[in-house]
């Protein structure tokens, strides 16, 4: 197969060897691994990055990834491969183990009232698992005023970002939402289009992580709960002990990660210990 041409549909042809360059380089950057399963999702984002940057052909990309100083083109692509399919209250079976029972855990080794509650959600996409998050501590958790609760958000992908940061968001993405909590927490800004109140879009930090990256994500220290749903189902065995170990070293003892529904910490390390709670099993750092 050719590495410089392109199909009828403007689709770049793409080698084998070449395809499998992108791949281990964007597995080195990221953690995150596509299998041939992705080819044809593959091709057809690369072709588009191909086009947009202007390059005569895959190889001449591929070069241009690899000397990129500054990691533009790597964030551009980066933001063209993630899927970031979401919608408020998602699994909120987790969110009600937050409330009846981690949140009493988390506090019972607070000192004193007025004390910080940190949380992280990561990745966070287009912001509505941190907001859901807020919301369901603000409407369902009854000492939600006498805590200091922070809630950072993160992603790789700076588009989504930027989305989250707005909070505005279409009906698709409310269906699970009450009418009387979207008329608490929403203001309605065009037919069929909500946004989230300024205040609970000031209260959470969103900012750019790539939890593959050591540099990145030391600083993010003494979590009492991490959100960490449906990411790992996308590393590899190596990449997703490294995320979790993370974790572990982002956590206060005692702290908690939530994971997706498909996902198991057995199967990965044995750090933490799993916690059976009536709503839902989560794993927690020993104290």
């Amino acid at each position: 197969m050719s590495s410089s041409g392109s199909t009828n549909a403007g689709q770049v042809m793409i080698s084998d060897e070449d395809l499998q360059n992108f791949c281990e380089f964007l597995y080195r950057k990221t953690g995150l691994r596509f299998d041939d399963k992705k080819r044809y999702y593959l091709e057809r984002r690369l072709s588009e990055r191909v086009r947009d940057i202007g390059a005569s052909n895959f190889r001449e990309y591929l070069s241009l990834l690899h000397t990129d100083q500054n990691e533009k083109e790597l964030q551009m692509v980066v933001n063209s491969m993630t899927v970031n399919e979401t919608y408020f209250f998602r699994e909120q079976y987790q969110f009600d183990c937050l409330v009846r029972n981690l949140m009493p855990e988390v506090t019972k080794r607070r000192r004193r009232q007025n004390d910080r509650i940190s949380i992280w959600s990561v990745p966070c996409s287009t912001g509505e698992e941190p907001y859901s998050i807020a919301i369901w501590l603000l409407d369902k958790w009854a000492q939600a005023d006498d805590f200091e609760i922070e809630i950072h958000a993160s992603d790789i992908d700076s588009t989504v970002l930027a989305r989250a940061r707005r909070g505005v968001y279409e009906a698709r993405a409310l269906h699970l939402v009450p009418s009387d909590i979207r008329k608490r927490y929403f203001h309605q800004i065009a037919e069929e289009r909500w946004q989230i109140i300024d205040e609970l879009r000031e209260s959470i930090e969103f900012s750019l992580v790539n939890i593959a990256s050591a540099a990145q994500t030391w600083k993010f220290r003494e979590f009492d709960v991490i959100f960490c749903r449906n990411l790992l189902i996308y590393f590899d065995e190596v990449s997703r002990r490294q995320a979790v170990e993370m974790f572990y070293e982002s956590l206060s003892p005692g702290g908690f990660v939530c994971l997706g529904h498909s996902e198991s910490m057995s199967r990965i390390s044995s750090l933490f210990i799993p916690r059976k709670f009536p709503d839902a099993l989560v794993y927690q750092k020993p104290l």
